[in-house]
């Protein structure tokens, strides 16, 4: 059976392949962290490990419910558009947040803006899946 991908498929895989990449890279963050330290288990205590290790853990935790939210988007029939604005916004959110709680680790616009952008990808997410829910 041939598959035909549509936009909005296509649109979701570029989305879903970048915030994988940005875990990749901030998962190899926190490693070359520990490598300097020598911290092996938790943070060591040390700011550098802490700051690697939360901008990972962060992204671990709100980028899977993303990912998720574009592939029934595209699953559902949403627009090209639509994916690559809910994964576009989120991208972005979580790149700010990363970068700015990698050198932060008190609260910082960057912060806030990564959070907000997150949060603003999530509630447009979830409006269009609940849009596309009905029949």
């Amino acid at each position: 059976m041939d598959t035909v991908v549509t936009p909005a498929g296509h649109a979701a895989a570029l989305w879903a392949g970048l915030l994988i990449l940005l875990m990749l890279a901030l998962s190899v963050l926190t490693v070359r962290q520990r490598q300097r330290t020598g911290v092996v288990i938790g943070d060591g205590e040390l700011e550098p490990v802490v700051k690697a290790m939360r901008a990972f853990g962060n992204a671990s935790e709100y980028i899977p419910a993303g990912i998720g939210a574009l592939a029934v988007l595209t699953l559902v029939g949403a627009s090209w558009w639509a994916i690559h604005l809910v994964g576009g916004v989120l991208f972005l959110g979580r790149l700010v947040h990363a970068v700015a709680l990698s050198t932060n680790l008190d609260v910082s616009l960057g912060r806030t803006v990564g959070m907000l952008m997150t949060w603003l990808s999530f509630l447009i997410g979830a409006a269009l899946l609940i849009f596309y829910s009905a029949p």
